[in-house]
């Protein structure tokens, strides 16, 4: 499995990430980061439209879903059955995005691998088709930021695309109302958005803060990518709902 993994996914991305330098000789490593995640981003924005999609339609009846929650509370054998009766009516496959997930998640992977462990400016050669060079790598971002080293600021943008990124993706769980006994099922979700809302964006800066700011520089895009690509799937669901109901 690790030899296929390295031989379909890390292999291919990593060549692919040096040719660049070879067929745009003038751009900077910065640059070859940028243009490089948002090509495989754009490569896998058909099954990211899918999940993103599935995600907006599961916010969507969320209201109905408590509903339910509340019409039998406690009482998983009766929510099951409705809730499931509920999705299909809208067309939802609540597993459909975590099985497109799956399917990106090597990629992903192999992407952040590649700007964490590449040793740029140095490159691998045995890890090279034969079709491509090595090339010459230019490590400072716009002729004057050092990407091989940290930097504070390009964490510090890590950190804040990827709360928002956060904020617009995890539905919000409604807040506690007074005499409210909450159930363990909204604790459990309130307490996990919480946490990743604010506790994974201090983890990226510190992550990018450490190691050399391409990875950082990575995180930014990916994360203004995920952004653009969930408002443009909301506006475009939006405007299929106004022309549906027209």
């Amino acid at each position: 499995m690790t030899y296929l993994y390295h031989a379909l996914v890390s292999v291919p991305l990593y060549n692919g990430f040096i040719l660049l330098f070879d067929v745009i000789p003038w751009l900077d490593a910065g640059m070859a980061v940028i243009i490089f995640t948002i090509i495989v981003k754009l490569i896998l924005f058909p099954l990211a439209k899918k999940s993103v999609v599935t995600q907006l339609m599961m916010k969507k009846v969320d209201p109905e879903v408590r509903k339910i929650k509340a019409k039998y509370p406690n009482d998983n054998q009766k929510q099951y059955p409705e809730t499931m009766a509920l999705y299909k009516k809208h067309g939802i496959n609540p597993l459909s995005s975590i099985f497109l997930l799956l399917v990106q998640l090597p990629i992903l992977l192999a992407l952040y691998s590649i700007f964490y462990s590449s040793g740029l400016p140095k490159v691998d050669s045995s890890l090279l088709y034969s079709f491509v060079s090595i090339p010459h790598i230019d490590m400072f971002f716009l002729g004057f930021l050092d990407i091989s080293k940290s930097n504070w600021i390009i964490a510090l943008l890590a950190a804040i695309s990827q709360y928002y990124q956060i904020k617009l993706s995890v539905p919000a769980v409604p807040p506690k109302k007074p005499g409210e006994t909450p159930s363990f099922q909204d604790e459990l979700a309130r307490s996990m958005g919480s946490n990743m809302k604010y506790v994974f964006p201090v983890v990226i800066f510190i992550i990018s803060f450490k190691l050399a700011a391409a990875l950082g520089i990575y995180w930014v895009v990916s994360n203004l990518f995920m952004i653009g690509q969930e408002l443009f799937v909301k506006i475009k669901l939006e405007a299929e709902y106004a022309n549906k109901t027209l």
